[in-house]
């Protein structure tokens, strides 16, 4: 009988671990300028300044755009208040007790009664239209776009009226550069709804010496508030022992929901409830789309960049063939020269964006000291108040919105490769080596 003898087991050829070192190391030197194949290395440069631009930009952008909503609630809302209750049926002449109850709302930071009426104001020099607001001296010095931000004169004794105190105004900077006065100095209040005649309602003007200047930041609310005492108020707009409003403020105004049917039950009376978000409706809306069309528009710098790489890495795997070729037949498999040409494309992106990273927080960190130092060397204004309302360019930088941007760039950097490499591991290496 024949004895069978087992065969002996053939070795299995074990794979290349996946991103080894020579993998790395390919990547790396076919990034490199090589004599006058430099080439492609020149259209890899120009895929990392365009990655890094890109990025750069749009964090300064998307840091700007969070700026200008913050700046912009936090002065709208902060001198308009956040709920503004107005009586439905009758006047409101019990505004103190309202206000009272609306106060001990659980989440309500402060409420104030406030006469408002459109007047002109005038000086000497010129005149100007202007928004009219009775308040009491207590809840002026509460009030958020005011407080603190008294630059002249004072508010103590706001409410002090008599023979030798007469009742004086608070304007805003602004408004006292445009008529050209300074504390102490008289401006003409005029109003239509004056003192009822036979003939109708008359006109109404009287003289008040300033008493405080301030300055909220915002170049529209300093141009236009004019504050006076609540009493004076409500003889001068013939409102007597009532108020037109009352302005809630509260701890959280992103969840104001939540606690409007709490004022709304403390008011015990029917009233109109009108909130911040209904009030600045369309523009907020505007500043949103705004934020979204400079997303995609400036994602469209990075896209292209990337595309860049596409074009870049086919090049390469052109320029390389023959080293592909001899790869394979020395053992290196689909994947492996796969894995070199990905990290050579994404090697780009990371960089770029890591760059842009650096470059673009650089920047928005310091957007204001970087506007006024450009004013300074042009000799121009390029954030002008009365265009955009604000005093100084605002910038807040979100790392949410950051690492959404370096996420999406290293995504579009991973996609653009991934062509270029699938070509690189088709590659026959009989082909390649045919005429060599």
């Amino acid at each position: 009988m024949i004895k069978m003898m087992a065969a002996p087991d053939t070795a299995t050829p074990t794979r290349t671990k996946p991103f080894a070192p020579f993998e790395w190391t390919l990547a790396l030197r076919y990034l490199r300028a090589r004599r006058a194949r430099g080439f492609v290395s020149v259209i890899a440069g120009f895929s990392f300044a365009g990655i890094m631009l890109g990025v750069a930009t749009l964090i300064v952008v998307m840091s700007v755009m969070n700026g200008f909503h913050k700046e912009l609630l936090d002065k709208i809302v902060g001198i308009n208040g956040h709920i503004f209750v107005q009586a439905a049926d009758a006047p409101m002449t019990d505004y103190a007790a309202m206000v009272a109850r609306i106060r001990k709302v659980k989440g309500v930071t402060l409420a104030l009664p406030m006469i408002e009426g459109a007047a002109g104001v005038s000086s000497p020099y010129a005149q100007t239209g202007a928004l009219v607001r009775g308040v009491s001296g207590d809840d002026l010095k509460k009030l958020p776009g005011v407080a603190g931000n008294v630059r002249l004169g004072t508010l103590e004794g706001f409410d002090l009226v008599d023979e030798t105190h007469p009742a004086g105004v608070a304007i805003g900077q602004r408004m006292a550069d445009k008529l050209s006065v300074r504390i102490g100095d008289k401006v003409s209040v005029l109003t239509a709804r004056g003192a009822q005649t036979p003939f109708g309602v008359a006109p109404r003007i009287k003289s008040y010496p300033v008493r405080a200047i301030f300055s909220m930041g915002m170049a529209e609310f300093d141009g236009v508030f004019v504050y006076m005492p609540l009493q004076e108020a409500q003889a001068f707009f013939n409102r007597d022992g009532e108020a037109s409003v009352i302005e809630v403020f509260v701890d959280d105004p992103d969840h104001i929901d939540d606690i409007r049917p709490r004022i709304e039950a403390a008011a015990e009376r029917p009233v109109i409830m009108t909130d911040w978000r209904q009030a600045n409706e369309t523009f907020f809306n505007a500043l949103k789309v705004e934020r979204n069309v400079m997303f995609i528009i400036l994602t469209l710098i990075v896209l292209v960049a990337a595309l860049n790489i596409i074009s870049g890495l086919i090049m390469l795997v052109r320029d390389k063939a023959h080293d592909i070729a001899i790869l394979r037949t020395m053992g290196a498999t689909r994947y492996s020269v796969m894995r070199v040409f990905l990290i050579t494309g994404t090697s780009i992106g990371v960089a770029g964006a890591a760059a842009g990273c650096v470059l673009g927080l650089l920047l928005a960190t310091n957007l204001e000291a970087i506007r006024a130092l450009l004013n300074r060397l042009l000799h121009a204004d390029l954030f002008p108040a009365e265009i955009y309302f604000l005093s100084r360019l605002p910038s807040v930088v979100d790392p949410r919105e950051v690492a959404l941007v370096l996420v999406m760039t290293l995504v579009l950097s991973v996609l653009a490769s991934l062509y270029p490499a699938w070509r690189a591991a088709s590659l026959d290496p009989v082909e390649a080596l045919r005429y060599e």
